[in-house]
């Protein structure tokens, strides 16, 4: 039997309750686990997925050998997050980040990008049912490790840079040279579905290590996620001046847990925590370094990191272990801790294997009511190991990914707070190295519910369209 193809009892028992009783009370009656087995790709008839029976998919913009776009530009790796949206002729658009670092020249059009000594960006590709491509272009380049972001109800994909590089900064983890860089990153960016970006940074929403977003269409808030992997991580809000405008002079505040200052929520948790939060403003969200133009900058790397979260620590802000993907559904917004649930850390950073010492958790803000819960913490790698991108399916089911050193699943939480699998990897390359341990991304669903997209997150990366009778697995 793979490892994690039963969710094991102490899991099973991590459901959700209190005031978020009414997600759990959404399930209809669970269907036996399913298990995962070959099936063939139908690009080319190699296995590079395991899915239930009676599922299919086709694998499309395999960098392993250059893929050329309609605009001309050779498409980037590192396929990250994504956004689903409705397209023409009953086919999908989809917006896909590349979560490229350093610096180095812009793929596409260098004239239109935000920094021409930037490789990050996304590009919008227009796809059927079934996966075949039908066109493709660089709709915003010239940013840098653009991880995640969210899907807005009005069209446009948040796309989000995961760093805080910039002239005015000194070199990140890699060692590399911010010199060559010509703007500040560390922002995230509107890409309208079915046109390219303005490359105009949000920077009011601002300047930190962002994952991902989730927009609460009742009250218009952006909720944003930081993986700052050394340092604890914060929960952010983005007011808006105006409803469903999300401009860029709103307010930044930071998730502080009322009445208990700087809580740490990176360490292992009581079955169902549950706790009322309040949100501490940032004075200082999108700052500028003092650096002299062509000269290394003074200001350390781990410095301008935590620049952001140091203000909220110091009203108390919560801190949480490498926050990752987020969705919203029906008034909460999920998100997932990549390592929280351990033992408690015993520094603020910078922690050489990343914040936390866990094997994950995924949370639950309700919105309306401003209580915090934990919805599920994995006992052990064996159950569920690093969850990364979220998204939710038309039943409410929770669809992540995983990303650790060993098998990667897409897992699905069911409401009644089953987890189970959706597909493992087993790629293996041209060559026949393995790659089964490359991690998924990017999981969203078309707009009917027909089709799970999602990509492997690599160097040499691809996407997935994955389909058959969710239904019957309870997704």
């Amino acid at each position: 039997m793979l490892r994690r193809t039963l969710l094991r009892g102490a899991a099973a028992a991590t459901v959700i309750g209190g005031p978020f009783a009414g997600f759990a009370n959404r399930a209809s009656a669970a269907p036996a686990t399913p298990v995962v087995g070959p099936i063939p790709d139908l690009r080319d008839g190699k296995v590079r997925l395991w899915l239930p029976e009676g599922f299919q998919y086709r694998s499309f913009h395999d960098t392993e050998f250059p893929v050329t776009l309609n605009d001309g530009t050779l498409l980037p790796g590192r396929h990250d997050g994504m956004g689903a949206f409705r397209g023409r002729n009953g086919n999908y658009l989809l917006v896909r980040n590349h979560e490229l670092n350093n610096p180095g020249p812009a793929f596409g059009d260098a004239g239109a990008a935000y920094d021409p000594m930037a490789q990050g960006g996304t590009t919008t590709v227009e796809v059927t049912r079934y996966g075949e491509v039908v066109s493709a272009y660089t709709s915003c380049n010239g940013t840098m490790m653009n991880c995640s972001g969210g899907r807005m109800p009005w069209g446009s994909w948040i796309t989000c840079e995961e760093t805080i590089n910039g002239p005015d900064v000194g070199p990140d983890f890699t060692g590399a040279s911010n010199v060559p860089l010509t703007q500040r990153h560390g922002f995230i960016f509107e890409v309208p579905a079915g046109r390219p970006s303005d490359r105009e940074p949000i920077t009011s929403a601002g300047r930190f290590a962002h994952e991902s977003v989730a927009y609460d269409p009742r009250s218009g808030y952006l909720y944003l996620t930081e993986d700052n992997f050394g340092w604890p991580s914060g929960f952010y809000r983005y007011k808006p001046r105006k409803h469903g405008r999300l401009g860029n002079n709103g307010r930044l505040q930071m998730l502080k847990v009322r009445g208990r200052t700087n809580l740490d929520l990176a360490a292992a948790q009581q079955r169902r925590a549950t706790y009322r939060v309040d949100w501490v403003d940032i004075d200082d969200p999108a700052p500028t370094f003092p650096y002299t133009p062509g000269q290394p900058a003074p200001t350390t790397n781990d410095t301008a990191l935590t620049h952001v979260g140091r203000q909220g620590w110091a009203q108390g802000a919560a801190y949480f272990s490498r926050l990752e993907g987020s969705a919203y559904d029906d008034g909460v917004v999920y998100f997932t801790s990549t390592q929280g649930g351990g033992p408690a850390e015993t520094s603020l950073g910078p922690i050489a294997d990343g914040y936390g010492n866990g094997s994950g958790q995924i949370w639950a803000y309700h919105t309306r009511a401003a209580v915090l819960q934990l919805v599920f913490e994995s006992p052990g790698p064996d159950v569920l190991d690093f969850p990364d991108n979220v998204t939710t399916s038309p039943r409410g089911t929770l669809v992540v990914c995983e990303d650790n050193v060993a098998d990667n699943f897409v897992r699905g939480l069911t409401p009644g707070g089953r987890l189970f699998n959706i597909a493992l990897n087993r790629l293996t390359s041209s060559t026949g190295v393995d790659r089964s341990n490359d991690e998924f991304a990017g999981s969203t669903f078309s707009p009917d519910g027909h089709t799970l997209f999602v990509n492997i997150q690599a160097s040499r990366g691809m996407s997935f369209a994955i389909w058959g009778p969710w239904h019957r697995i309870g997704v």
